[in-house]
């Protein structure tokens, strides 16, 4: 009478190799699948009403700025723990209120606690309403 088969240890050791290579080999598309995130779109503000050279207009998002032949618009929300900045005309910056951040109007840190600068939003600018486009 034959008894069963005997597998050896690095058979034994092969085949859990090769299953485990299995597994991962289809676990790798979920586990990609779940850490896709779609890109987010593209907000656009318009901006019906023209800024005065050397003056702002500020939106709850960003502030556009207007000086001699640029505009610009910079992110309101400070870096450090997501505030919503002030325009501080004295002193022509953003200033924090909660922990006191400091940024140039251009978007640069001046002085922390925030450790990074300010995003900046590119602006279409246009001779009739809507005269500016701020691309979020």
């Amino acid at each position: 009478m034959h008894g069963a088969p005997r597998i050896t240890r690095r058979a034994l050791t092969t085949r859990r190799i090769f299953l485990g290579l299995g597994l991962l080999s289809l676990l790798y598309p979920l586990l990609r699948f779940i850490g896709f995130r779609l890109p987010r779109k593209p907000q656009l503000i318009e901006v019906a009403k023209k800024i005065v050279p050397g003056k702002q207009q500020q939106f709850p998002q960003f502030i556009l700025f207007a000086r001699e032949n640029r505009v610009w618009a910079v992110s309101r929300k400070c870096t450090h723990l997501g505030c919503t900045l002030h325009y501080v005309e004295k002193e022509d910056l953003l200033e924090c209120p909660c922990h006191q951040s400091r940024f140039a109007t251009d978007g640069r840190l001046l002085n922390g606690p925030a450790k990074t600068a300010l995003a900046t939003y590119p602006v279409e600018q246009r001779q009739e309403p809507p005269f500016y486009i701020v691309t979020l």
